[in-house]
């Protein structure tokens, strides 16, 4: 005997199946083109686009810093919006000296009989080892804010225990302001930005 067990299934279907086809689903941060929004995303609308300019950081860093960021708010027709950041660093002369923290994660409405309320749910997570679900609701269409209903990180993680973002739109721009705490702090300023909407 072999010692080798065939699979009583036989083989499985995928194994002598022909090439796929690229991934056939568009995604867009520009409502003029691809799949049309969800009903469910109409009080997000604002948010859906394409954003960069600066802010400024602070805890845990020892000092404050100056950072460039670009945000994309997109959605592929589904009832959430997908959420990709990534920053830089700057120094005194606005001139990129860095690479800085990315994030990616996804908001969602919650929904009462396929409607959606103004109650919201997301889910962020950034390379420093870190995952977070938010709760939160949104404010008429320009405003939204999410408190951390549960936090994980890895063993060697970043010890983020809570943290609470506000993202409004403000004559056109995304302004933010994001607080963290890392084990006992508290809730203290981390990030903050206002960028320019460039697509979408």
């Amino acid at each position: 005997m072999s010692g080798e067990t065939e699979n009583p299934l036989g083989p499985p279907p995928w194994l002598n199946a022909p090439p796929v086809e690229p991934y056939p689903y568009e995604d867009t941060h520009d409502l003029r083109v691809g799949p049309d929004l969800h009903p469910a995303l109409l009080g997000l609308l604002p948010f859906v686009g394409l954003w960069r300019g600066r802010g400024q950081g602070g805890f845990p860093a020892e000092e404050d810093y100056n950072f460039a960021q670009e945000i994309r708010i997109s959605h592929d027709g589904r009832p959430f919006l997908r959420f990709e950041s990534r920053s830089w660093l700057l120094d005194d002369d606005s001139k990129p000296i860095g690479e800085w923290t990315t994030e990616s994660g996804f908001w969602r409405p919650v929904l009462n009989d396929g409607r959606a309320t103004d109650e919201m749910e997301a889910t962020m997570i950034n390379p420093d080892g870190v995952a977070e679900i938010y709760l939160g609701k949104t404010i008429g269409t320009t405003r939204l804010e999410i408190e951390a209903d549960a936090v994980a990180y890895t063993p060697s993680g970043q010890h983020v225990t809570g943290a609470q973002r506000l993202y409004g739109i403000v004559e056109g721009a995304l302004l933010y302001a994001h607080e963290m705490a890392i084990d006992d702090s508290g809730l203290l300023p981390h990030m903050s930005a206002r960028l320019l909407r460039i697509g979408g």
